[in-house]
């Protein structure tokens, strides 16, 4: 594995680190009975009316829980420091996965909801960017493995 690899790796590590953070404060709202202000910005920016909406569970599971177990998933994948060709293709399929749940989320949001949370934001900008390390990885993978004279 190549130094550059290692350093994706870490960067994927430490941004689902940060998602599990932003998910387990989402999870926090979900079930918190009062209003919080660090989250409100007006009627088109609450975090409170998207986590207790009806939108905010799948299957009566809380969809940040959901988001907790996915970025942690992330993160024992990118410390797994194995040489297994398979790891970029795995990463990039789990965060493939978050990425299309966060959209489908920010869909609900922005055009049933018609409000906006700034941590499920954050955690889109955090899943987007994983992805798009993740697609470096099994890119360079995938090249190396072509490569005749790969390492």
């Amino acid at each position: 594995m190549t130094a550059g690899a290692r350093q994706m790796l870490l960067m994927i590590a430490v941004l689902a680190l940060c998602g599990v953070v932003v998910s387990s404060v989402s999870l926090s709202h979900h079930y918190s009975t009062s209003t919080t202000s660090f989250c409100n910005f007006g009627e088109t920016m609450n975090c409170d009316v998207v986590n207790r909406s009806i939108y905010s569970t799948v299957l009566g599971i809380p969809v940040a829980l959901i988001g907790i177990l996915g970025y942690a998933g992330l993160l024992v994948l990118a410390m797994w420091h194995r040489a297994k060709g398979e790891k970029p293709m795995l990463l990039l399929l789990t965060s493939v996965a978050g990425l299309s749940f966060a959209l489908y989320l920010t869909y609900i949001e922005g055009f049933v909801l018609g409000v906006w949370c700034i941590l499920c934001l954050s955690s889109l900008g955090l899943i987007v960017t994983i992805t798009a390390l993740s697609s470096t990885l099994a890119a360079q993978a995938m090249w190396r493995a072509s490569s005749p004279d790969h390492d």
